[in-house]
């Protein structure tokens, strides 16, 4: 026998039609297929070779009948991921407040921000900041802001100009308000400038010859491009280039990292992004956080490679404990 047909009817003796399909080994099958609850239902199988043959038909089942239920047994091994995730992200933010130190790989574009704006600074030129394209909702502009702050923070300490050009209004006023408690947390609420954060315009290519103009017209000597872009990237960052400045790109964009990598002297790629605002501040929850992420990805890989095996040789009980 290769499997089961599974065959269901409103009624005991006939209306019988095939709903599924299991394979030799399994013995458990889930009818999810327009079942209302309260209604009887009733069931039969028949066994299928792999030359198309069939046997008999067992003897219809007992009827069924279907209700709400409060806990779906078949997520248990969902509950216990993520029971195990959470025990994980306590242990790394408990050993991250007690001081220990918790190994985070270098991340050379966020290593190399302090030294960018120590250059701006012996240059007495500004330092841009080019928090990306998108809106508020987008997870690499929310890291692109958390950056933002640290880099206002550092400009502060060294009384280096930051321009802050954006493209959403929505982003704007936070940008401003974060710009504005960089410079506070660095004792400098004095040396913050409102007109150097300011909005430009929500067309994108018109945004980006904006920005290549103040490039251009200012010479920064450090240009940070953090979040998220599209076909401007390129625009952007070979100006830039051209103009001698120090670039430090980063972005979850696919499409637009050879771009960057091309054309800026640093490029944070995809989750180094995302692992930004831990890796510079160094806070316990934001680090513990990072380590039992990459933890939950290292044992989701085993699992994965697990069901791989399973999969290739027979072993079925493996498959249904990693069915989801």
């Amino acid at each position: 026998l290769a499997g089961y047909e599974i065959w269901r009817s409103e009624f005991p003796d006939t209306g019988f039609y095939t709903v599924g399909y299991v394979a030799r080994g399994l013995n458990v099958y889930r009818d999810l297929q327009d079942i209302e609850n309260g209604k009887e239902y009733y069931y039969k199988i028949r066994g299928r070779t792999k030359e198309f043959s069939y046997t008999d038909f067992s003897y219809t089942s007992y009827p069924t009948i279907a209700s709400y239920q409060w806990f779906n047994r078949g997520k248990i091994n969902t509950l216990i991921a993520v029971v195990i995730f959470i025990c994980i992200l306590l242990y790394f933010v408990s050993t991250a407040r007690k001081g220990k130190g918790l190994f985070i790989r270098k991340i050379t574009g966020l290593d190399a921000l302090d030294e960018a704006v120590g250059r701006a600074t012996e240059m007495g030129r500004p330092v841009l900041y080019v928090p990306g394209l998108s809106t508020m909702s987008d997870v690499a502009t929310i890291a692109s802001i958390n950056i933002l702050q640290r880099v206002a923070k550092k400009v502060a300490e060294y009384d280096t100009p930051l321009i802050v050009p954006l493209a959403d209004a929505i982003v704007y006023m936070v940008a401003r308000q974060v710009t504005k408690e960089g410079f506070m947390e660095a004792g400098r609420p004095d040396a913050f400038n409102e007109d150097n954060v300011f909005f430009v315009t929500d067309s994108q290519f018109a945004y980006a010859a904006a920005v290549d103009g103040i490039m251009t017209r200012e010479k920064p000597a450090t240009n940070l491009f953090l979040g998220m872009f599209w076909a401007e990237s390129l625009l952007l960052a070979e100006t830039g280039n051209m103009t001698g400045a120090v670039q430090i790109a980063g972005t979850d964009s696919v499409t637009q990292l050879p771009f960057f990598v091309t054309a800026c002297d640093y490029t944070i790629i995809g989750e180094e992004l995302y692992a930004a605002s831990a890796y510079l501040s160094k806070e316990p929850v934001l680090t513990g956080s990072i380590k039992a992420q990459d933890w939950g990805k290292l044992i989701i890989l085993v699992l994965i490679i697990l069901g791989v095996f399973a999969g290739i040789f027979g072993l079925l009980f493996v498959s249904n404990i990693l069915e989801v």
